[in-house]
């Protein structure tokens, strides 16, 4: 820290170069972030000095928590579902781990879950020292239903299905783990931070979230194709039993006990998540998600007409494909397995797949020619 301060202009003329050593989302394909909705920018600096962590101090934020809840809760057919915001997926999956482990009262807990979960789970095992116990997949990158049920046993404390996988776009068998988790009387626990606001908005939409009566949570986040701004997640449970189980007590605040994971929470993403969703409504987010998986569509045609071919048809809007070669300056990534992975974000838009695209004939003209 310097003794004086520095002139304001000096001050932003320094952080506007740093920030435009920022990649431009305009050739960000690896991402499953996007540029946040107008209204979620305006709703977030209304409400950016609100602490939700202490809400009988903010009562009009803390309503518009619940408010979000409530409009996740019917979406995913539980009107009355519990929750709270997180800070994105990672909380969120750490949070419904923590409330597995302290309802299954299990000696040597373990969690069952497919190879293709999130690493959030990975940090979420080492910080409750649980037994994590992978589930391989099928050939459409799913996780395998029957050898999900060969890995529970009388110790396992969850079973983890995931609604949109990061690195495939695939949904797992969540009806059929959904009932592998009810015989066993297990917490089950659905990982939908991304297709939680893609698949319910799809024209054929398969069963994932609480209208299967093995689901005991779900973690979606809006700053994913919600397109709010950064970080919001949402932790929604079927029944209020379940979060306070989480309670810790908090004598010095205007609530004696939170089942929240972070103390200090801000309440400008929460009204920015909110807003987009009541700005958009339902038709306006299935437009939103058409567009996208028409992009999805669109890449999967071009990529393969370059003899590109995909990996596996995806469920959500993430397209994979045969190892290749990307031109500069379009950012990818590659799934574990090798596999190249773009998102039809969406600030993807058809013009940007059709530059892409473009990008990738004249590369490949030139290394053939």
């Amino acid at each position: 820290m310097q003794n004086n301060g520095i002139p304001e202009d000096q001050l932003f003329s320094f952080l506007l170069s740093r920030k435009r050593e920022d990649i431009s989302h305009n050739y960000i394909l690896s991402s499953m972030c996007t540029l946040p909705h107008p209204v979620a920018l305006r709703a977030h600096t209304m409400f950016m000095e609100t602490n939700l962590g202490d809400p009988g101090l903010f009562p009009g934020t803390a309503s518009l928590e619940r408010l979000l809840v409530q409009r996740f809760g019917d979406l995913f057919h539980l009107p009355g579902a519990c929750g709270y915001a997180t800070s994105g997926g990672t909380e969120s999956n750490i949070q419904a781990l923590r409330m597995a482990k302290a309802l299954g009262g299990r000696k040597k807990p373990n969690v069952v879950l497919p190879e293709s979960s999130h690493f959030s789970f990975k940090k979420a095992c080492d910080l409750l020292c649980l037994e994590m116990r992978t589930v391989p997949l099928d050939e459409g990158f799913r996780m395998d239903a029957g050898k999900a049920a060969e890995r529970v046993d009388r110790e396992t404390c969850c079973l983890v299905g995931i609604a949109g996988t990061t690195e495939y776009g695939t949904v797992d068998p969540i009806a059929d783990l959904s009932r592998i988790a009810s015989d066993a009387g297990i917490f089950f626990h659905v990982d939908a931070a991304f297709g939680g606001m893609v698949l319910p908005f799809l024209d054929d939409p398969e069963p994932f979230d609480f209208s299967l009566p093995g689901v005991s949570s779900i973690a979606v986040d809006p700053h994913k194709m919600g397109m709010s701004t950064i970080p919001a997640g949402v932790l929604l449970v079927r029944d209020q039993e379940s979060l306070c189980s989480l309670s810790v007590d908090t004598p010095y605040l205007t609530v004696k006990q939170e089942f929240t994971l972070a103390g200090t929470r801000p309440g400008g993403s929460v009204a920015g998540a909110l807003a987009v969703l009541e700005y958009l409504g339902r038709e306006g987010m299935k437009e939103i998600v058409k567009g996208c998986m028409k992009n999805t569509r669109r890449l999967i045609d071009g990529m393969e007409s370059f003899g590109v071919m995909r990996a596996v048809t995806p469920r959500v809007n993430v397209a994979t494909f045969m190892p290749t070669d990307i031109p500069p300056p379009w950012r990818v990534s590659w799934t574990r397995k090798g596999h190249l992975r773009l998102v039809c974000m969406p600030h993807v838009h058809a013009g940007v797949i059709e530059s892409f695209l473009n990008d990738i004939g004249e590369y490949y003209a030139e290394k053939t020619g």
